[in-house]
């Protein structure tokens, strides 16, 4: 392979399609490493990923804490979905947002504080976390960061430049499949600009490159081979799930007839939801191990989330302050239905990365993902003790496995870590009580 191949850089296959180019990029093969599987063949670290899950509304005090501080610890009953990776991942309590005087904004100060170490009243002065992340890793690569959310609405997005530029988020996975593994470039100032999934989805991204990938099989050993196979078999069923959302389906005697679908069907309806979650999460997965981007954020709901049940308009944050407490329960059942919901979609977004092979690791060993919510309990908006996980080992920057319990500790001591581990030239973080130079030393190698 060294004859046909540069080892130091990942290969991406290019084919046309309708008259279109097309671009499949390819995860790192054996080929591309060195012999453990831990670095480039030419000794070049594997590039760190980063990424952030949000959703609103919190989790149940006393239902998502390990009981157990430490590294014997087990995830609580409503983080049970996350077991699988409790030796992959860190659980944080404790933590808390500091008002310095400031009236509270129910929903919006907590996020703020997490992810620009600030508490605005209105808007944001700071880029937030994933921004100041890319700005160190997101610049070698095709997309600085890929946004994405599930409610339809691209301005539910926590990610901005500065307090004027934010990063709209994707709300359709055909959609954000097209920018990931469609053409190279399409001119965003033409009139007639309108990119259409459809073309890329109902015919095959990988059709394009035929005749490349079937040369590149011959090529590689039997372990490359096998991941390629993997990795096309994996493509080819994400274009398959997205061609099943686009197709007209068969009509019916006893329906009328309703405009064709372009898309998966997007709102806040929580089946739907978490079914574009699922495509988002290989989608994103994909473009981190082709080196498409290092930095990705996910909005699974807004912080005044408003998710719901077919049929009904109560949604997930009104339930938190209207449902009464359960009294033989002691929480309010409807509102944690939905934080179930959540805590799935996050453990199958790890799942996913953790299913691309790296050599000896996977996806998930290089990436450190952030996941958190704005409130501590939803029902008084509470700024203490809001739920945060660091998943992933950071391509081995992060000691992985443990419950960290601090005892009011200022937010920003999180993203204070994940900077420095991130190899961000940073020794402090945050705005008056808020500010720290303390990063959570016992997660750090």
């Amino acid at each position: 392979m060294s004859g046909t191949m540069n080892s130091s850089r990942r290969n991406v296959l290019r084919g046309m399609m309708g008259g279109a180019a097309v671009s499949v990029g390819l995860p790192f093969l054996d080929c591309f490493l060195n012999t453990n599987g831990t670095a480039l063949a030419n000794g070049t670290a594997l590039p760190v990923a980063f990424g952030t899950f949000f959703w609103g509304c919190g989790l149940n005090p006393g239902r998502w804490e390990p009981k157990t501080i430490g590294t014997n610890y087990d995830m609580n009953i409503e983080t049970a979905a996350l077991q699988p990776f409790k030796n992959r991942m860190n659980v944080i309590s404790g933590m808390k947002v500091f008002l310095d005087g400031k009236g509270a904004r129910p929903h919006f100060t907590g996020e703020m504080a997490i992810l620009t170490g600030d508490v605005p009243r209105e808007q944001p002065n700071y880029a937030s976390l994933d921004s100041i992340v890319a700005d160190t890793i997101g610049t070698r690569t095709r997309f600085r960061s890929l946004e994405v959310t599930g409610t339809g609405k691209p301005t539910d997005s926590l990610s901005r430049r500065s307090a004027s530029v934010s990063n709209p988020a994707e709300i359709s996975p055909a959609a954000l499949y097209t920018r990931v593994f469609g053409a190279d470039f399409r001119d965003p100032n033409a009139a007639d600009f309108k990119p259409d999934p459809r073309v890329m989805v109902r015919r095959s991204v990988l059709s394009g490159v035929t005749d490349q990938r079937e040369a590149l099989l011959k090529q590689v050993g039997a372990n490359d081979r096998q991941r390629l196979d993997e990795y096309f078999t994996a493509v080819r069923q994400l274009e398959q799930q997205l061609d099943i959302q686009l197709q007209k389906p068969a009509p019916l005697e006893a329906c009328s007839p309703s405009a064709q679908p372009t898309d998966a069907e997007l709102g806040t309806e929580i089946e739907n939801v978490v079914a574009n979650h699922k495509l988002f999460a290989q989608i994103l997965a994909h473009a981190v191990a082709c080196d498409q981007t290092h930095v990705t954020n996910v909005v699974f709901g807004e912080a005044t989330s408003p998710l719901r049940k077919a049929g009904t308009a109560m949604t997930h944050h009104i339930l938190t302050h209207e449902e009464p407490m359960d009294a033989k329960l002691g929480y309010q059942p409807q509102a944690t239905y939905f934080m179930g919901r959540i805590v799935e979609t996050l453990a199958f977004y790890l799942q996913t990365l953790d299913s691309i092979k790296e050599g000896d690791g996977t996806l998930l060993d290089r990436s450190l993902i952030l996941a958190h919510s704005e409130t501590g309990f939803a029902k008084i908006h509470a700024l203490e003790n809001i739920p945060m996980f660091l998943a992933g080992g950071a391509g081995g920057r992060i000691k992985t496995g443990m419950h960290v319990k601090m005892d009011g500790e200022p937010v920003t001591r999180v993203g204070l870590t994940v900077q420095q581990s991130l190899g961000i030239p940073v020794d402090s973080w945050g705005t008056m009580s808020l500010a720290t130079s303390k990063p959570i030393t016992e997660l750090m190698v």
